[in-house]
């Protein structure tokens, strides 16, 4: 058993989702005690909490969707539907004791450094009371898919009938009988829409781009196999192992060769053909953009849904939405009981996730709204000593596990607070030229991957700068993330 912590850390950790949690569990296996988790929801869970929308799931193997630590063997899919990693989330909170550090309904909205005292001062709004916490670190794990995007169109607010984004799931609501819009065509909606098209009168979906989609190799875990895996544990490791070098492999034509894409785009095309009869559909729904620059797709059930009667996809622009439905820029009206928004969430171009004010007065919001969220490591950033993220700028993936990444950035932190008790000192801050030198290497990186080879999507700011995925193997991040390079920061006794 690791020793306990020399000097007690005062640590706050903000989000209770994959990242707070596993970052929870490996502080108390190290021996720190003193940290709380602040979660303005009422429940844990974070993304698989909120995200109820019916048939979401995830698009990462089961296997690897989970923590290294815990594994696993009762899955029952191969990629495991939302209440499944909920439950999977809670069970761990509740083995390694960390239930009792969370604090719900328990808001973070500002955190500021206070030079003076060298600790961070957070206002915490709970149950509608305001209050100041003290702390010594600060380690926000909200993650990027936090803050739900409503689409910026016109008109928005004096629509009379019943709307709702999918990450805000109206259960109460039914669909049966409606003339329903769908706005978005992102991961969300690949997967709600099959499942609503059956119950509605009408579902009209909203397109301005059309995604690529590849078939999705889900099917039951069989009891076989779950046998294997909970009385030879060694042959779900085999099978964790394979899966991720499966995927990892996959890296090297998003941001090696994006050329290698052309033989999983024919594949894609020759899937469209095969699932969609409708010639005009057909057109409508092919991509005109290198596979991978976009968010790539998982769906057997997406193509079929869109092919029914009751089904029709507008390419059209959309001018406005009015009280009684949704106008295109043709003049053309639809007129629509409810309309729900697959529109994604807030990455980029959308600031800190609360209010962060470091060393003379550096807004981290005012930072990134100039030029795009940026950091060292995804993790630290320079003028905001002993603030750390998990899941931050440019860590996102589009051929792996994001667990793996948010377990490197777990060793990472846990390997800083090491450094600052080694060396007795109260902060350590991130020296500017560390991260502008690791940001323009990265963006150098990033302009031979397929995430620059002409599309826009959520991975860039309006600018183009591409600040939410990561340009490189998950293994070369883990490397980096091993442990902490003094050098890189400066310390304050």
């Amino acid at each position: 058993m690791p020793s306990p912590c020399r000097a007690e850390l005062r640590i706050a950790i903000v989000g209770s989702g994959f990242a707070g949690i596993g970052m929870a569990i490996r502080l108390k296996r190290l021996g720190y005690t003193s940290f709380t988790i602040y979660e303005a929801a009422s429940d844990l869970g974070g993304t698989w909490r909120d995200n109820t929308y019916p048939g979401a799931a995830c698009d990462v193997p089961s296997h690897l969707y989970s923590f290294s630590f815990e594994a696993n063997p009762s899955w029952s899919r191969a990629f495991s539907h939302q209440h499944e990693i909920l439950a999977y989330l809670k069970h761990c909170a509740v083995k390694y004791g960390i239930n009792s550090g969370i604090r719900f309904n328990a808001r973070a909205t500002a955190a500021r450094f206070d030079e003076t005292q060298l600790v961070w001062r957070l206002d915490i709004e709970c149950n509608g009371v305001h209050e100041s916490v003290e702390a010594d670190v600060v380690i926000a794990a909200s993650g990027p898919l936090s803050r739900p995007a409503m689409p910026g169109i016109d008109g928005l607010d004096t629509f009379s009938g019943k709307i709702f984004h999918s990450a805000s799931w109206d259960h109460d609501y039914a669909l049966e009988g409606k003339r329903v819009a769908v706005v978005g065509t992102g991961a969300s909606a690949i997967q709600f829409v099959p499942q609503i098209q059956p119950r509605v009168e009408k579902l009209l979906l909203f397109q301005r781009t059309a995604p690529w989609v590849l078939p999705k190799s889900d099917k039951p875990v069989s009891e076989r196999a779950r046998w294997f895996f909970r009385h030879l544990p060694f042959t779900q490791r085999w099978v964790r192992s394979a899966t991720y070098w499966q995927m990892e492999s996959r890296g090297i034509a998003f941001f090696v060769n994006p050329k290698l894409m052309e033989p999983t785009m024919k594949f894609a095309r020759a899937y469209l053909e095969r699932r969609v009869k409708d010639p005009a559909l057909r057109v409508k729904l092919m991509p005109s953009y290198r596979l991978g620059c976009k968010r790539v797709l998982l769906s057997s059930d997406y193509y079929p849904a869109l092919g029914k009667p009751n089904v029709e996809v507008v390419t059209a622009p959309i001018r406005a939405i009015v009280r009684d439905g949704i106008v295109m820029s043709d003049g053309t009206h639809h007129a629509v009981d409810a309309i729900i928004c697959g529109t994604g969430f807030q990455v980029n171009d959308a600031g800190a996730p609360f209010d962060v004010t470091g060393i003379g007065g550096a807004d981290l919001n005012a930072l990134w709204l100039s030029d795009g969220p940026e950091a060292y490591l995804g993790t630290s950033i320079a003028d905001f000593p002993n603030f750390f993220m998990i899941a931050g700028p440019n860590t996102a993936l589009g051929h792996n596990s994001m667990i793996y990444m948010i377990e490197s950035q777990m060793h990472y932190i846990a390997d800083c607070l090491r450094e600052l008790q080694r060396r007795g000192a109260r902060t350590m801050n991130l020296r500017p030229d560390v991260q502008r030198r690791f940001n323009a290497r990265l963006q150098r990186n990033m302009q031979r991957s397929v995430w620059t080879s002409g599309c826009h999507s959520y991975y860039q700011t309006k600018s183009g700068k591409v600040t939410a995925i990561w340009p490189g193997f998950t293994f070369s991040f883990r490397r980096l993330t091993r442990r902490v390079r003094a050098a890189e920061y400066i310390f304050s006794r």
